[in-house]
């Protein structure tokens, strides 16, 4: 599961809010809701989100497994 626990220390550290993100960069309350959410977001969203912040995937994004799904064996 990806989840944007990182985006929002990012954007602490930056000084943004979720209020200059609507206001200020015209980012959509609905994918602010998205990513409060840890639901998918295009990677459109995350290159924008890198852009503005100046900073990397990492930043903004974590993977972290989901218990239920099996991890697949590597190809050999």
């Amino acid at each position: 599961m990806i989840v944007y626990t990182p985006l929002w220390h990012t954007l602490e550290k930056r000084g943004f809010t979720t209020y200059t993100l609507r206001v200020k960069h015209e980012i959509s309350s609905s994918t602010i809701q998205r990513l409060k959410k840890n639901m998918p977001v295009s990677t459109h969203t995350l290159n924008m989100f890198c852009k503005l912040l100046n900073c990397t995937l990492s930043d903004i994004a974590e993977y972290i497994p989901d218990e239920k799904t099996p991890t697949p064996a590597p190809h050999k």
